[in-house]
This record gives structure tokens, C-alpha cells and sequence, in this order.
């Protein structure tokens, strides 16, 4: 059995605008959608995504929406899960002013 790599994000995103960003963080790694959860690649080598239920922070009156989302990588190398998880952040990132 491949070792899975786990990573715990809190992300200020909503499911839909997840599954938007998604491809670009994945680029050409094929996946597919499974209700919440997403996996990328097979066999012994890929990436497993699963989104918590969408909840709502509030701030004031501000209301953003928040996912916690559990990134599995299963075969990947120490190197390789760090420079997949930098792509999928900065495919996340947004641009402040």
C-alpha cells in the first residue's frame, strides 16, 4: 500500500468557486468529481480531495464563505506532494490590493 501525505487547509472559498479554480490547479493531471470529493491520477500515485461541508464566517457584516479541505497525496515523494501543493495554492491564490 502507497504512503499518503496529508495536508488540512481552511480555505475562504465556496464549493462552487473550488470546482471553477480546480483544473487550473490540476493542470493537465486528469480527475474526477465524486460528490466532495476529488480524485486526481490512479493507481499508486495521486492526489485524493476531499471538501468539508460549505459553512459561512462572519465578520461585521461580512459573510465569506469557508471550506476545510483534506489534501491526500498517496505515492507521491516529499518533493513532489510540496511542489503539487504549491501549485494548487497558488492556482488558489487571490490578488489583494
Amino acid at each position: 500500500m502507497a504512503t499518503a501525505i496529508t495536508v488540512e487547509k481552511e480555505m475562504w472559498i465556496s464549493h462552487d468557486d473550488f470546482f471553477r479554480i480546480l483544473p487550473k490547479a490540476l493542470g493537465a493531471e486528469g480527475h474526477r468529481v465524486e460528490g466532495n470529493r476529488v480524485i486526481a491520477g490512479n493507481g499508486d500515485r495521486r492526489l485524493e480531495i476531499t471538501l468539508s461541508e460549505e459553512s459561512q464566517r462572519r465578520i461585521a457584516l461580512l459573510t465569506l464563505p469557508v471550506t476545510h479541505v483534506r489534501l491526500d497525496f498517496i505515492g507521491y515523494g516529499e518533493d513532489e506532494a510540496a511542489a503539487a501543493l504549491a501549485r494548487f495554492d497558488r492556482s488558489f491564490q487571490r490578488g489583494g490590493g
